[in-house]
């Protein structure tokens, strides 16, 4: 509920509301004539007793809002409602004052007016109550919808970043099992590679955006691993402006552009491999750029991207919803492959 109608100002509204009915019922009945007592006891006993059941009826709504078709029948409660009223209010002067006071002579002629006032003052209150509560019924369901959504979006969000790890894991596994015997040390480095990539990528699981400096630190280190597997023949050049450095972006973006790019670039080829990352600004935001060599005999790399670009196309539409955000394409046997952070 908002802070105009939060629980206790709408309390307080609703005891104001109720003593201004109770006064004007008290001038009008003075205006007419009767004594202060009469007036007095009539105004409080039929405001207290009404004002109590309309507040104990519109308290219902905080639990149960009936749905709009249903409202004839809440009408027809407020009918009865009064009806209930009007036979308390009397038998509440029954106990004030003698059976043979001429007031009850008027209390009978004012039955219709007091029905129709009655009806009037608890059908208006328990409308106000019923949009009230059906407004805030509907934002609690939207507010509750969206962070089901969030959940959703987290949750599959996740469930990529963990999904990139796998092929990488068991390359590299793979790899220090050969080095084991061939090249012990080599093998205890890169295994003390893999630990520090590792848990840098449990540290970073839990965060939305991390600085680009930190992206590529992290970024260097995966490829720092893939050197010990591919020796000599994987060449890698990371240029990046200092002031760009501080671009924020979704963690762990970039190693399955660099796997991928790996992948493509020394999987069929026998010679040295340059693969170049570059970022660069741009007026539509950061751009991120990874070019590798292809031989286009024997690969077409547009056809086998792979899970990498895909799972980073759907996180970046998760974040930004927008579908425009991975690129790309094929010059001179070069595959490029660019990634917009929107800013």
């Amino acid at each position: 509920m908002n802070s105009l109608f939060s629980e206790k100002k709408l309390l307080i509204y609703f005891e104001a509301w109720w003593l201004l009915v109770m006064f004007m019922q008290f001038w009008i009945l003075r205006q007419s004539g009767f004594d202060n007592f009469h007036s007095i006891a009539d105004s409080v006993i039929s405001g207290l007793v009404l004002g109590l059941l309309s507040f104990l009826f519109s308290d219902t709504m905080k639990y149960y809002v009936p749905r709009k078709e249903k409202y004839g029948y809440v009408l027809g409660a407020a009918l009865l409602i009064c009806l209930a009223w009007l036979g308390l209010v009397w038998v509440g002067f029954y106990i004030l004052f003698p059976a043979e006071d001429p007031y009850f002579d008027f209390l009978k002629q004012s039955f219709g007016i007091r029905m129709g006032a009655g009806f009037l003052l608890l059908s208006s209150q328990i409308m106000f109550s019923l949009l009230l509560y059906s407004d805030k019924g509907q934002k609690e369901m939207e507010e509750r919808k969206a962070e089901a959504d969030q959940l959703n979006k987290e949750a599959e969000l996740f469930k990529l970043r963990q999904q990139l790890q796998p092929h990488f894991l068991f390359n590299s596994l793979n790899s220090i099992s050969s080095l084991i015997i061939s090249n012990p040390e080599k093998a205890r480095t890169m295994l003390q590679q893999l630990s520090d990539f590792l848990r840098g990528t449990v540290r970073r699981s839990e965060e939305m955006l991390v600085p680009l400096e930190e992206e590529l630190a992290y970024l260097e280190l995966y490829l720092e691993i893939e050197k010990v597997r591919f020796g000599h023949r994987l060449q890698t050049r990371l240029d990046c402006a200092e002031e760009l450095k501080h671009y924020l972006l979704p963690p762990l973006l970039l190693q399955p552009v660099v796997e991928n790019a790996i992948k493509f670039g020394l999987y069929d080829t026998t010679g040295d491999v340059l693969i170049t990352i570059k970022a660069l600004h741009t007026e539509k935001g950061l751009v991120i750029r990874v070019v590798n060599p292809f031989d286009p005999d024997t690969v077409a790399p547009s056809k086998g991207t792979g899970f990498g670009l895909a799972s980073i196309r759907r996180r970046l539409f998760l974040l930004y919803s927008r579908n425009d955000l991975v690129s790309t394409s094929e010059e001179n046997a070069l595959f490029v492959t660019e990634i917009l952070i929107p800013g």
